[in-house]
């Protein structure tokens, strides 16, 4: 139910898109271990098709860039209790740098594809009166910076939308979060890149985001910063200070971070 109790997991239906990456593998492992029946979403048939296997899922490939997919998802998934949309593309560099095929392109899998999959899915749920979606944000949509311009517009945006979802929803039954990770190591777009965080920033793990998503479902928590504390404090002076933490960031080398970032092999790939 929708309130402190949330939606119990155990037993619910669950979709995590994007499952093919190691924070989507992570996400579906964690509501498998809670009991989740899961259906697991990605673009690469190989390893989706070896993650469902091992957690006994049903796998649907989809690339949620192509919006036909993201129809077809929607009707081949059938009823689904809770959604994790966690599917998303780097969309980091500097914004000059981006053809508009490849704006297109970020705004399809980061924005559209979970606003439409959460309108579609959260109707049933509407009139089942229990359910859960979960949005998988990040801290850059919280804070921009530098070379972070498309990236941080597709996850400002998932912010706002759950946040007003939340309230359309109240007393239904069904709940919204966002989940903010910030740098998290061993899995996910950050780890893929190979770049270092400054000496005591520190990371998360791939496990703790699947604990935050289970505890957001599970408590109906609307928002949730996956992150240490270091980066929990600058998110939050950016959001106070936007200016003087673009100055900092300037001066003590973020620029740099975020260049190598978006410069890395990975994400230039992705785009």
């Amino acid at each position: 139910m929708n309130g402190r109790r949330g939606t119990r997991v155990a037993g619910s239906r669950a979709l995590v898109t994007g499952a093919t990456g190691g924070l989507g593998a992570a996400i579906a492992r964690a509501l498998a271990e809670r009991g989740a029946e899961l259906v697991v979403s990605g673009r690469r048939a190989d390893v989706l098709e070896e993650l469902a296997g091992d957690l006994g899922a049903r796998a649907v490939v989809a690339d949620l860039a192509d919006r036909d997919d993201v129809e077809r998802l929607c009707a081949e998934c059938g009823e689904i209790d809770v959604l994790v949309a966690n599917a998303g593309l780097p969309a980091d560099g500097p914004v000059l740098d981006y053809s508009p095929g490849q704006v297109d392109r970020a705004l399809d899998v980061n924005l559209r594809a979970p606003l439409h999959l959460a309108r579609a899915l959260a109707e049933p749920m509407v009139d089942r009166g229990r359910g859960h979606i979960v949005f998988m944000s990040s801290l850059s949509g919280k804070v921009a910076t530098a070379h972070s311009g498309f990236y941080s517009a597709t996850k400002y945006g998932l912010r706002g939308f759950a946040s007003g979802m939340r309230q359309d929803l109240r007393g239904t039954g069904v709940g919204v979060s966002c989940i903010f990770p910030g740098p998290i190591r061993d899995a996910g777009m950050f780890a893929e890149t190979g770049v270092d965080m400054p000496l005591g920033a520190g990371t998360r793990s791939p496990e703790d985001v699947g604990r935050a998503v289970i505890r957001a479902i599970e408590r109906d928590v609307g928002e949730i910063d996956v992150a240490t504390l270091p980066a929990k404090a600058w998110t939050l002076v950016g959001e106070i200070a936007p200016a003087t933490i673009a100055r900092i960031n300037r001066r003590f080398g973020g620029t740099t971070i975020a260049e190598a970032i978006s410069s890395s092999d990975a994400h230039r790939a992705k785009r």
